[in-house]
């Protein structure tokens, strides 16, 4: 469970620490207009909208595109005008200059507003997917590399077991869930299958500065595969066995304050070691915060289409444990089968808790990972069935979710039974992708950023999931009629947004993005959580409504927390600015196609 500081004093006070912490450059905002670019940059054949925002009316039909290095402009197109009340503004409008493919540096001009530089280059998006495993080793559990230095060693100690509560068990590694030291068997063999299915699409956006622990070397494989690996390694001892399964390390009792991995204080009654939750289908909560846990499908069908994948990817660099991952796949497979309904996590000194409660999904991707490994045409028919009771995520259909309700926030099932080379299955998990999609559009259509994404917590993780599959969706049919709305959702996280900001630490280097995460790295070191994407804005009611969540002083992005969500750049908001490991790996595989993207425009000149 995310955030280190609720009910907190101390930690509250360690707040106000961070508010002699410069801020980034361009943020002191005294215009009345702004103009909202993804500041990474946009390849030469994409989508290309910024989007205009002022508390004036609208001036002019025209903006003009200006090449950095000469003021001349080279391209001028109409504007769009559109509906800014949804964010307090007064107008807005789209600035699209898709048809301009030149490579080179600019700025867009309309009325007393400019951009900031940016570059149209097949080169913009070159190392971004490498850049988020810097997150992912700062993450580590057990032996961390960020720190070179190690932690929990010794976790842990069973809980929830009918007969083995209270044994030692060596459950050891893994990574951390956020800025708490929480892990989660969910979020991680969520986190692996995205780092496999990177890797597997797009070898060629990664290489080998790391070894194996996560320091600097090489070791003759991929640093995202290293990174699967430790997760993998992580996720077999979670599952030792057939029927014995466990979701999660540590509980809420985590939640005192900042302070870093090697010098965790957290007590759990047992010594130096913390809880291990056995998984047993049935409701769990050590004290009077119970979750609604149904069965035991959920964290089964993770942990089965986590192993499957690895079998099929793993092959390559370690055939032995691609061995043992194949009988691991169907053994946690069927094991999923034995007892219907979704595992939630445990909690015990507050209500929040992982509320998954959907677990169709995670079977239909187990059954289908297992038949494109196996080729087994029962998997096939079984992964359909699943997939046909739930053909779309329901957050995109509902445009609402409570925590983690729908988790994964993406169904890759859909896009594996759309590939299959029966017609009339691939057409009709192609539709559900569609359907899903759409559901996003209809909203989008009516936000100046083409936002149909709801504010719930971990909104960025939303935006993830939809842009992947959109991306999947259209490699599949070749079907674009979502290429603007993928394009707005990942400008969105790149800078495209009423705050100007980009959503993932230090990305650009010279551009806007977090600098004041919620995170005990910044606070106690003054480091940021480079490549760490936080979890994104909220609604204003779902800020005010957290428990401990604040932020302190001055706003540099008081001038747009008028609309209907609200971000702060500030430790004291867990609501929008921790970094997870979840959301950081989710987005590898997409960063990893679009990086492939412009290497292949590259090659066709």
């Amino acid at each position: 469970m995310k955030s280190t500081s609720r009910k907190n004093p101390v930690a509250i006070t360690l707040f106000l620490v961070i508010l002699c912490f410069a801020l980034s450059p361009g943020r002191a905002e005294s215009a009345r207009s702004w103009i909202r670019i993804n500041q990474l940059g946009y390849l030469p054949g994409s989508v290309k909208c910024a989007v205009y925002l002022s508390k004036e009316k609208l001036s002019g039909k025209q903006f003009e595109l200006v090449d950095a290095s000469n003021g001349k402009t080279v391209f001028r197109g109409n504007v769009r005008a559109e509906d800014g009340s949804s964010w307090g503004m007064t107008s807005a409008a789209r600035l699209d200059f898709s048809t301009f493919r030149q490579p080179g540096k600019f700025m867009l001009r309309y009325g007393k507003a400019s951009s900031p530089e940016f570059r149209i280059d097949p080169a913009v998006y070159k190392g971004i997917s490498e850049f988020l495993l810097l997150y992912m080793r700062q993450q580590r559990c057990g032996f961390n590399p960020y720190f070179n230095d190690s932690c929990h060693q010794h976790d842990g100690f069973i809980v929830d077991h009918p007969t083995r509560t209270g044994e030692v068990i060596d459950a050891r590694g893994g990574w951390h869930d956020a800025t708490d030291y929480l892990q989660y068997t969910t979020t991680s063999a969520n986190a692996v299958y995205h780092l496999l299915l990177a890797w597997k699409d797009h070898p060629e956006v990664y290489g080998d500065a790391c070894l194996a622990n996560g320091l600097a070397g090489k070791n003759g494989i991929p640093d995202i595969i290293d990174e699967a690996i430790w997760g993998m390694e992580w996720l077999l001892k979670m599952n030792p066995a057939y029927g014995e399964m466990y979701n999660q390390i540590a509980d809420d009792r985590d939640h005192i304050g900042f302070r870093l991995p090697m010098k965790d204080p957290a007590k759990y009654g047992k010594e130096d070691y913390r809880p291990v939750y056995f998984v047993t289908g049935k409701s769990q909560g050590l004290a009077q915060h119970k979750n609604r846990t149904t069965g035991v499908s959920s964290t089964a069908g993770k942990f089965a289409s986590a192993f499957a994948l690895g079998a099929e990817v793993l092959k390559t660099f370690d055939p032995q444990l691609a061995e043992t991952l194949i009988t691991k796949a169907k053994d946690a497979y069927r094991f999923g089968l034995s007892d219907l309904g979704a595992t939630q996590t445990g909690c015990v000194v507050s209500p929040y808790f992982y509320e998954e409660e959907n677990w169709v999904d995670d079977l239909e991707l187990a059954a289908a990972a297992l038949y494109r490994l196996t080729g087994d045409a029962q998997y096939l028919k079984d992964a359909k069935k699943w997939g046909e009771t739930e053909p779309v995520t329901p957050w995109m259909g509902l445009n609402r979710a409570r925590h983690y309700q729908y988790y994964p926030f993406g169904n890759l099932g859909h896009p594996l039974l759309a590939s299959v080379k029966d017609t009339l299955i691939s057409q009709q998990f192609a539709g559900f992708l569609r359907f899903g999609l759409q559901h996003i559009q209809e909203r989008a259509v009516k936000d100046p950023f083409r936002m149909g994404v709801p504010f719930v917590w971990c909104s960025n993780n939303l935006v993830t999931a939809t842009i992947t599959q959109a991306r999947m969706y259209e490699e599949i049919t070749g079907d674009k009629q979502f290429a603007e709305m993928e394009a707005a959702l990942r400008d969105w996280l790149l800078g495209c947004n009423p705050w100007g900001t980009s959503m993932i630490c230090g990305l650009p280097e010279k551009g806007d993005s977090p600098v004041r995460p919620h995170s005990s790295l910044t606070v106690l070191t003054g480091q940021n959580t480079l490549g760490g994407l936080v979890d994104g804005p909220v609604y204003r009611e779902t800020f005010n409504s957290h428990i401990g969540s604040s932020a302190l002083g001055a706003d540099p992005y008081a001038d747009f927390q008028n609309g209907k969500a609200v971000y702060h750049d500030h430790t004291g908001d867990y609501s929008t600015n921790e970094p997870t490991m979840d959301g950081t790996a989710t987005l590898c595989w997409y960063f990893s196609c679009i990086e492939s993207m412009g290497l292949k425009f590259n090659q066709k000149k």
